[in-house]
């Protein structure tokens, strides 16, 4: 069986500029999976950079308020909503509210380094 605690898990700054703890990845533990899991958030007033992944992706926000962006749209978003990113979207969130936004993001196939994109400008 595998546990694993959020605050078990090292956070660093990603390439879009969120705070991530990666929580699951198959290429990290001898697991059966093909998607990643990480806990990511946004301090008030911030946005994570403009990017795009080869991969799917998923955003599960758990707390917060934003407003999340792919390609040409927008929506609000606040915790339960569920976000699907499609591969090659330009994506990035960005935090409306007064507290930190948290979430939580599902890649399938696993997020890569190579697969990311990090963009100058929307």
């Amino acid at each position: 069986m595998l546990v694993r605690s959020l605050s078990d898990c090292q956070e660093f700054n990603a390439g879009d500029g969120s705070l991530l703890r990666e929580l699951l990845h198959p290429d990290k533990a001898p697991l059966e999976i093909r998607y990643s899991l990480a806990h990511a958030t946004v301090p008030p007033g911030q946005a994570t950079k403009p990017h795009r992944l080869g991969s799917a992706e998923v955003y599960y926000i758990i707390q917060g308020f934003g407003e999340m962006a792919i390609d040409n749209e927008r929506e609000p978003v606040e915790p339960g909503c569920t976000v699907y990113i499609p591969p090659g979207a330009t994506q990035w969130i960005d935090n409306t509210g007064d507290h930190e936004l948290g979430f939580l993001c599902i890649v399938d196939p696993a997020w890569q380094p190579q697969d990311e994109e990090v963009l100058a400008n929307g």
